[in-house]
């Protein structure tokens, strides 16, 4: 028996009920601050990725030649297809741009929990804008997406100016390797480094760098730097928004991409691989044959945000089921239309069986059995059921119609 591809899953309708359902809410909370969708091919040039991570990147990816021998890649991100849109077909749109994406992705990595081959993004980008407001805006976005699907998460936000400013004349791969051990917080391994490669000095203003609270004490470790005032500005207006998060100094990642403001979530119940959602400040259109373009953003991993949430209350459908008897399936199929103009979820019964037995079959799943005998059909009425409290009355389709929706708001 064929299995699936290692690192993909399939959904039951169950599942995928839910998925939409947090979806939606993330759409929702995007369009209420003015952002649209857009999308994007599921396969780029290899080099739309490579011309910014390097080569590297090519052996977590899934890359192929087509028929005419052109290097193409499944997207293992979405930012820079995005941008590469925004080249294309967005720079002689009114600024700034508002946009927003959910799409699956691919990258070549061992599977784990949270973590898969196939794995889907939501995510937005602000181009065009280049004031505190905008660096500021994607944050408070990001912090009403995360809240209004009910997940319990810590927002962590910072400033890449303040890590940039102490690792001032380092060479660019041992700055790396700082960012690494800064990130992880694994201090011993920091020091070695720094001792080993003649750089000690470093030590106690890194670390008091990331464990800084305040913005007072990160500017005090630094010294002055020419972002101050944006800096405290972006952190006045979160202030002012009422947005929970947790000034953390010390965020040292994407140092080579992002240019300011950064940003991540975390997440309860996913272990070691805790991180939700990640964004910044960057520059990239330039790279893709663009101007350089002031541009913020953010992704959030949807698959680690449904294994966080654990169980989605998706908001069942009500469903009525069509119980028919012999002789009156053409009164049925107009009954059955009316429900789901209506946008009521209706099941016609397929077996053919006894109205006994199809009774039985929709109590299973059914909220309200819709009886339709040899005499509702000839009087153009119905019998409602509701099979919870098993009681049933005759009433027009319209009566029926407006008591399941009744039912329905009060559930």
């Amino acid at each position: 028996m064929l299995q699936k591809p290692r690192g993909t899953r399939d959904f039951l309708p169950d599942e995928m009920e839910k998925r939409r359902y947090i979806e939606g809410i993330m759409r929702e909370t995007s369009r209420r601050w003015g952002y649209r969708e857009v999308c994007t091919p599921e396969f780029e040039e290899l080099e739309l990725f490579t011309i910014r991570s390097g080569e590297g990147i090519i052996q977590e990816m899934y890359v192929f030649e087509d028929k005419g021998g052109r290097k193409l890649a499944l997207r293992p991100e979405l930012t820079a297809p995005v941008l590469r849109l925004y080249v294309n077909e967005g720079r002689s749109l009114p600024k700034p741009l508002r946009w927003c994406y959910f799409s699956d992705c691919f990258r070549y990595e061992r599977p784990q929990k949270g973590r898969y081959r196939q794995f889907w993004q939501f995510g937005v980008e602000l181009i065009g804008a280049d004031t505190a407001m905008s660096d500021a805006e994607p944050v408070m976005l990001a912090g009403d997406i995360l809240k209004n699907t009910g997940l319990t998460f810590d927002l962590h936000v910072g400033h890449l100016s303040f890590v940039k400013k102490l690792l001032e004349g380092v060479d660019p791969a041992m700055q790396r390797t700082i960012r690494m051990c800064l990130d992880k917080k694994d201090f011993p391994a920091l020091e070695d480094l720094l001792e080993t490669n003649g750089l000690p000095e470093l030590r106690e203003s890194l670390i008091a760098l990331v464990e800084s609270r305040s913005l007072a004490e990160a500017f005090e470790i630094t010294g002055d730097i020419p972002e101050k005032s944006r800096i405290e500005e972006v952190f006045s207006i979160l202030d002012t928004s009422g947005i929970p998060y947790t000034l953390n100094t010390g965020i040292a990642r994407g140092l080579d991409y992002y240019t300011g403001i950064v940003f991540e979530a975390f997440a309860e119940n996913l272990g070691a691989e805790n991180q939700i959602m990640g964004g910044g400040t960057y520059r990239l259109a330039h790279l893709f044959g663009g101007e350089d373009t002031p541009s913020s953003g953010f992704a959030i991993g949807f698959d680690r945000v449904m294994v966080a949430l654990g169980e989605v209350p998706a908001g069942k459908d009500l469903i009525v089921g069509l119980v028919i008897a012999p002789g009156s399936r053409e009164w049925a199929l107009l009954v059955a239309r009316a429900f789901r103009d209506a946008g009521i979820r209706a099941e016609t019964d397929l077996s053919g069986k006894g109205i006994g037995a199809q009774i039985a079959q929709v109590s299973r799943h059914a909220d309200f059995a819709v009886i339709i005998g040899a005499r509702e059909a000839e009087c153009r009425m119905v019998t409602l059921k509701d099979l919870g409290s098993g009681e049933q009355n005759e009433m027009t389709v319209d009566e029926a119609v407006t008591e399941v929706k009744r039912c329905g708001a009060c559930r």
